[in-house]
């Protein structure tokens, strides 16, 4: 199947699930040529924020492979996916996505668009969202104690 296959795949997906009261957004993983999920937004359905159609497809996904890391897949999306869903495909190991129509478009609809690309672009102090950095010390450092775990030195 190709490229366009699977984006017009998470069109549908998009188009059935606003027909279903919910928002125009889906989502397609492919591993190897085989499609393992297909997956609409859902935050409409469940008021959580983070149920975009691109994170219910990666939940899904870890869960039928076993695995937090999706190496190998490749994410269709129907629109450009969000920061939160670009940063969830990277830190899945998935190095490869499509999607059919841009922030802008979705702009042009009244759905986010472009604006928050360039806002997280910016200095933290320049941002819309107050998020400051304030270092603390801890006794037990919990990211040394993940590397110790890790590494078999715990």
């Amino acid at each position: 199947m190709s490229h366009e296959t699977h984006l017009h795949d998470a069109v549908a997906l998009a188009h059935s699930n606003v027909l279903s009261g919910g928002r125009p957004y889906g989502a397609v993983i492919v591993r190897d040529g085989a499609v393992l999920v297909r997956a609409v937004n859902r935050t409409a359905e469940t008021n959580d924020p983070t149920d975009h159609a691109e994170m219910v497809a990666i939940r899904e996904a870890s869960r039928l492979l076993g695995s937090s890391k999706l190496d190998g897949c490749v994410v269709y999306a129907s629109g450009r996916p969000c920061p939160m869903c670009h940063a969830a495909m990277r830190l899945s190991g998935i190095r490869e996505a499509y999607f059919a129509y841009t922030a802008e478009d979705g702009e042009a609809y009244g759905l986010i668009g472009a604006g928050i690309y360039a806002e997280l672009c910016r200095p933290l102090d320049e941002q819309p969202m107050r998020v400051s950095h304030h270092p603390v010390t801890a006794e037990e450092h919990p990211y040394a104690a993940w590397r110790a775990r890790e590494s078999g030195e715990a």
